[in-house]
């Protein structure tokens, strides 16, 4: 998915990034449903993740998709004791008037009824939702994680959607929309960026921004269409909820699941 508003034409063209391979781009639907069909052999390891603390977490869908997309990854949080929630605005086409009245509010009410900050998860477009939602409003997002959402997007080439986003710019609220350069603006708050160099919709260098001690970035080995089925990446969204409000702490894989993850010595 782009940026909420399109990159400025200056981009230096030595930063420009080509979009994923066209073969990555075609495999994406038989990659993603592999991952699910192979998915519940990973549950004996899976039942090892850090149990939840009770938390809210706000689970947004990337572009074109609904909530009925992220019923596995919400599924799988519930089930270690977190308050979680879909973002019950029907399929997500992009910034429009509704969802940016409405998901600052729904942040607000899940943050009142759990009596604290919420994480918040965003897939794809849903993760440049969550960003600014945390920049928004710090004091309500405990964490943010992003899945292959391309924040740092400096080119529209970067990304094989961008035609679909385009599509349907007419039903965006154009006035109320950041520039790219604002998107990519690190937030206050504590987030992990997890991307894939195998993702087929957006180039994964897109997803990530340096590191600091708010923020870190962590590769999986997942089609795009996969990030909400992904033992690996279920693994991470566990580890990283399981935080302490207020810390961060490295992601640090246990040694048996070291080789999940690609940039984890």
């Amino acid at each position: 998915m782009p940026v909420l508003q399109e990159p400025s034409a200056t981009a230096d063209a030595e930063q420009l990034v080509t979009p994923p391979p066209l073969w990555l781009l075609l495999t994406e639907p038989a990659r993603g449903m592999a991952e699910l069909v192979t998915l519940p052999l990973s549950v004996p390891w899976l039942s090892l993740v850090p149990a939840g603390d009770g938390h809210g977490v706000l689970v947004l869908p990337g572009l074109l998709a609904t909530d009925s997309s992220t019923l596995v990854l919400r599924g799988f949080i519930r089930r270690l004791g977190y308050q979680v929630h879909g973002w019950d605005l029907g399929r997500n086409l992009g910034p429009t008037e509704a969802v940016l009245d409405e998901l600052p509010r729904a942040l607000a009410r899940l943050a009142d009824s759990t009596g604290g900050p919420v994480s918040v998860i965003g897939w794809s477009l849903g993760g440049i939702y969550a960003r600014e939602l945390a920049r928004r409003r710090p004091e309500l997002v405990r964490r943010v994680i992003t899945l292959g959402s391309p924040f740092a997007l400096t080119d529209p080439r970067q990304s094989r959607a961008d035609a679909a986003y385009r599509r349907r710019s007419h039903l965006h609220a154009d006035g109320r929309l950041p520039s790219a350069e604002e998107v990519a603006r690190p937030i206050g708050v504590a987030s992990t960026a997890v991307y894939s160099r195998r993702d087929g919709i957006v180039a994964w260098q897109a997803c990530i921004e340096p590191e600091s001690p708010l923020h870190e970035n962590v590769e999986v080995r997942c089609a795009h269409l996969g990030f909400g089925v992904d033992p690996a990446t279920l693994w991470l969204v566990a580890d990283r909820l399981a935080v302490p409000a207020g810390q961060h702490t490295a992601f640090r894989p246990p040694a048996p699941l070291r080789r999940l993850y690609p940039d984890r010595s």
